[in-house]
């Protein structure tokens, strides 16, 4: 195997946040004095790059955090309402079977991921970084291939937005990019990540040997 250690992102590569964001989106907006988002407006924010969408939105950077903060503690206030995309439980059961590492490293916080995730994946994961900052992620993914042992060549870092591309490409691990989250095929395509993933299953057929994946195909 080329990557003997993964590291996910939760929000829109693990799970499907964005159903649940958008219902609350508007009480979000109006607390922290955003422009109006409609529909078409929070559509055409999924193909542009991160700093297009703070500028598009009016965001300057010290708000970030604070509207990051807020976001988490809806979140976890509404775990009920969040879920794994199809397919996810079976890839993370066949890459920890196969001897692959798994750490989960997000913004959002560590109690609400392991509610959503549930007690035999959580078992899968080795290590959790939550609460990481919007733009921080490349440390943290330096600080997890030293926690497990392994070498940024044989990390693989997987997310569903150009940040993750970005901050993975940072911290010299190899990228990987999911097509079922927030940003567009278009726009993580242009961000020429090392990998694009339209199926759960692509990964493990990345990840694994051929033959432990040929059953499956």
């Amino acid at each position: 195997m080329r990557y003997d250690l993964v590291v996910f992102d939760f929000d829109g590569t693990l799970a499907d946040s964005l159903t649940w964001f958008r219902t609350a989106l508007s009480d979000v907006v109006e607390k922290h004095g955003l422009s109006p988002i409609c529909a078409e407006r929070a559509e055409a924010l999924r193909g542009m790059t991160p700093k297009a969408i703070m500028d598009e939105l009016g965001i300057p950077t010290w708000k970030l955090p604070f509207i990051a903060a807020d976001v988490r503690a809806r979140a976890a206030k509404n775990v009920a309402q969040i879920t794994l995309f199809d397919g996810i439980a079976e890839l993370l059961s066949e890459l920890r079977a196969c001897g692959v590492t798994i750490v989960v490293v997000s913004s959002n916080g560590e109690d609400a991921i392991r509610q959503v995730m549930g007690a035999d994946l959580v078992a899968h994961i080795s290590h959790f970084a939550c609460g990481a900052a919007l733009f921080g992620k490349a440390a943290v993914f330096r600080k997890v291939v030293r926690m497990a042992g392994s070498t940024p060549a044989r990390t693989l870092c997987i997310g569903d937005e150009v940040r993750d591309i970005e901050a993975a490409r940072e911290a010299g691990c190899g990228c990987g990019a999911v097509t079922w989250g927030f940003a567009t095929p278009a726009i993580l395509e242009a961000s020429v990540p090392d990998h694009v993933y339209a199926l759960p299953h692509d990964i493990a057929r990345c990840v694994l040997p051929a033959a432990q994946t040929s059953q499956r195909a």
